[in-house]
């Protein structure tokens, strides 16, 4: 098969387009064939050695968590698809080695569930990670219908998601945001507020009720804006400050979870979710999608498309 590898720790001029093994299938696996991967800040940051104290990581490294493909092959002991079935998963094994930059990836039942009907290809490549952080965010701090939620980072690929499922459960959501992105954000259902010094203050004259949760996917500061706001500690979640729990903040580090895939397909197939794909380039050009995913000015997703 082709795939995107690269043979040691290194950058986007590292990555190469080659011929690489098909990947075996165990007992528990599917065989996917791979008809869009999602980019996201983590493959590139693996790739240069950022997860190295705490993910084992084998070279030749194919990187990409994120795929929506087709079942080619059922192993053993895996009866919940069959051949031909369209899947979308969060691919992320215990090692980091056979990813989804790739035209056949193998993975875990637990790692997928069936497509949305309602999305292409390459908008449910872009669900996986980003859907499941804000999910599984959203769910550690308990949202509801009724409740006011802050959401750090908004517009981003992750806050986009949030923001989308807290309002299907009928939360109120406030969004940080640059002011460019604030006709965005009311188009998810939000309310925009500009990030920044004096930050608190703005909230607070949006909502003099106060705020019930909050959801960090900037750093920084916001954890701390957060527990002001908040008051309760176990009501803020945090996926980019691992410091939260030292300040009683909950962390969220995303897991693999086909129940949560299912839901989020659910939502989407409602009209409920939508993914906003910023570009989609070829598998070939994989350096020159980390090059825009590093420069931090995307609105929604970055995709490859595998032919």
């Amino acid at each position: 098969m082709k795939a995107v590898t690269m043979n040691r720790y290194g950058k986007a001029d590292d990555l190469e387009l080659s011929d690489h093994p098909d990947p075996k299938v165990a007992p528990g696996e599917v065989l996917v064939r791979v008809r869009a991967a999602g980019v996201n800040p983590v493959d590139w940051k693996l790739a240069q050695g950022g997860l190295d104290a705490i993910m084992e990581v084998r070279f030749p490294l194919i990187p990409g968590w994120d795929v929506a493909g087709v079942v080619e092959r059922v192993g053993l002991d895996a009866d919940e698809f069959e051949i031909g079935d369209e899947v979308y998963g969060y691919v992320r094994k215990d090692s980091a080695e056979l990813g989804g930059y790739a035209e056949l990836v193998s993975a875990h039942v637990r790692m997928l569930a069936r497509k949305p009907a309602s999305m292409s290809w390459e908008e449910a490549a872009g669900m996986p990670l980003a859907g499941l952080t804000a999910y599984q965010a959203i769910r550690r701090v308990d949202i509801s219908s009724g409740d006011t939620v802050l959401v750090h980072a908004a517009a981003g690929g992750v806050g986009s998601l949030a923001t989308q499922i807290a309002v299907a459960l009928g939360a109120r959501v406030i969004g940080t945001a640059s002011e460019r992105n604030h006709a965005f954000l009311r188009e998810l259902g939000a309310e925009p507020v500009t990030y920044g010094p004096g930050l608190a203050e703005r909230v607070r004259d949006l909502a003099p009720q106060g705020v019930d949760a909050a959801l960090d996917f900037v750093g920084g500061e916001a954890v701390d804006v957060s527990l002001e706001l908040v008051g309760r500690p176990d009501r803020v979640a945090s996926v980019a400050d691992p410091q939260a729990p030292a300040k009683g903040a909950r962390y969220v580090w995303v897991r693999p979870d086909s129940a949560g895939l299912t839901a989020l397909a659910a939502l989407a197939d409602e009209g409920k979710l939508t993914v906003h794909v910023d570009q989609v380039l070829p598998l070939a050009e994989a350096a020159e999608a980390w090059r825009i995913s590093e420069s931090g000015h995307t609105r929604g997703k970055l995709v490859l498309r595998v032919d």
